[in-house]
């Protein structure tokens, strides 16, 4: 009886430091592959699929493929929901090559133009069809210069504050935030750079895509919900990152498949989706990480577990003294 009392008090002080302990990480070495699903193709929409983004208020992913056909709607399990075709004329875009998707809430997404590095706002229609250049649109850097096949490769919005994070691919490799005000006629962006590396920058090859961790409900106000995420095709790696830079925890992409991996998103559960195109096979596919046990209980039985140890720890010090 003594003993089990002192094991309740021992969980109860742990459980208890645990729920005022910062999460400073989402721990990416505990997440696991739990869901891999084909991409429809819908005459080559569906391919290439290089950017997603979740769209919390509808429960559902957007992806769009780096041959710009438009934006392709699908469920947490890779079913078709919907799509809207993109048209590029008047653009001046060399290539369509949209790299680069966020959700901003209430149909509206964000699509970005890789070499010229525009970022063009636009209302989701089911089955229709968007002109780009009649949608407000803004040159990231303030530059609509092509920087060639190494440019933005990926955004996301941070929804506590509207700012907007965004990757160029290499040469030189950059993280960046940007207040981004849309214009039809072309807005204004203002950007500062985080990060800048010729090479080898958050110990990757290249950058893919990023995300945002506030949208985590667990994390709250914790540290952990100013972590990105950053992706990288060629080391094909994802890796937690803070604001000072520092990499927290990882995930090798490796086991995973032989496609290339481009895109990543997150839910408010925590859990992560990976788009990859398809890369000589038939369809691109959709990649869900989970960590176990679920977000939550995770990250707050850990510290509990920390705590309750750190205790016993204490107590067994103390009879040997």
């Amino acid at each position: 009886m003594k003993t089990r009392h002192l094991l309740a008090t021992l969980v109860a002080a742990a459980c208890a430091a645990s729920a005022h302990a910062d999460i400073a990480s989402i721990n990416l070495g505990s997440y696991t592959l739990t869901g891999n699903f084909a991409l429809d193709t819908l005459n080559e929409m569906g391919l290439e699929a290089s950017g997603v983004t979740y769209a919390r208020d509808r429960g559902t992913l957007f992806f769009v493929g780096d041959e710009g056909l438009g934006v392709v709607e699908v469920s947490r399990t890779g079913q078709t929901l919907g799509k809207m075709a993109f048209d590029w004329t008047g653009t001046g875009s060399t290539n369509n090559d949209a790299e680069g998707v966020t959700y901003l809430g209430n149909g509206e997404l964000v699509v970005v133009d890789e070499r010229p590095q525009i970022a063009y706002k636009f209302a989701y229609t089911n089955g229709g069809s968007v002109a780009l250049n009649n949608t407000p649109k803004v040159a990231i850097t303030g530059s609509t210069t092509s920087v060639g096949n190494v440019g933005t490769e990926g955004i996301s919005i941070d929804p506590r504050n509207g700012q907007f994070y965004t990757v160029k691919q290499d040469n030189p490799a950059q993280l960046r935030v940007s207040t981004l005000n849309f214009d039809v006629g072309g807005g204004a962006a203002t950007t500062s750079t985080f990060f800048s590396g010729s090479s080898a920058l958050f110990g990757l090859n290249s950058l893919s895509d990023v995300q945002t961790l506030s949208p985590v409900d667990a994390l709250g106000s914790n540290s952990a919900a100013n972590n990105l995420l950053v992706l990288s095709v060629d080391s094909r790696k994802l890796v937690e990152v803070n604001s000072a830079g520092t990499v927290l925890s990882f995930f090798d992409l490796a086991g995973v498949t032989t496609q290339a991996i481009e895109g990543v998103t997150v839910d408010e559960l925590g859990r992560i989706y990976l788009v990859a195109e398809d890369s000589g096979t038939p369809n691109s596919r959709l990649f869900v990480l989970t960590p176990v046990p679920v977000p939550a209980a995770a990250w707050m039985f850990g510290s509990a577990l920390a705590g309750l140890a750190g205790v016993a720890r204490s107590r067994r010090q103390r009879a040997r003294g």
